[in-house]
């Protein structure tokens, strides 16, 4: 099973921006496709982007041209860039490893870190 720790959580202020980082570990990450979620209190926990393992990527339309999901294969890491950061992106924020390279099954998820964007 795929071990996720994330980082790069904290305080901004809007408008500013952050860079989160999803560090693995375990074999078949190149294969898989990854994932960043987000849940805020009191709400679902929803989809903020995915990566496949080819680098095709997918973002929920209230991040789109704010955020950005990457990944570097050698560093068995993703990474969600976040600009232009909005009170309502506050959240905790927690990695996740698909079962497959396209991204239809979770297999593991991070601990979690959290975001507050003051306004």
């Amino acid at each position: 099973q795929v071990q996720l720790v994330e980082s790069g959580g904290g305080l901004v202020q809007a408008g500013g921006s952050l860079r989160l980082s999803c560090a693995a570990s375990g074999s078949f990450f190149s294969m898989n496709a990854m994932g960043w979620y987000r849940q805020a209190p009191g709400k679902q926990r929803e989809l903020v982007a995915t990566i496949t393992s080819g680098g095709i990527t997918n973002y929920a339309d209230s991040v789109k041209g704010r955020f950005t999901i990457s990944r570097d294969n050698a560093k068995m890491s993703v990474y969600l860039q976040m600009i232009s950061l909005k009170p309502e992106d506050t959240a905790v924020y927690y990695c996740a490893a698909y079962k497959d390279p396209w991204g239809t099954s979770i297999g593991s998820w991070g601990q979690g870190t959290q975001v507050t964007v003051s306004s």
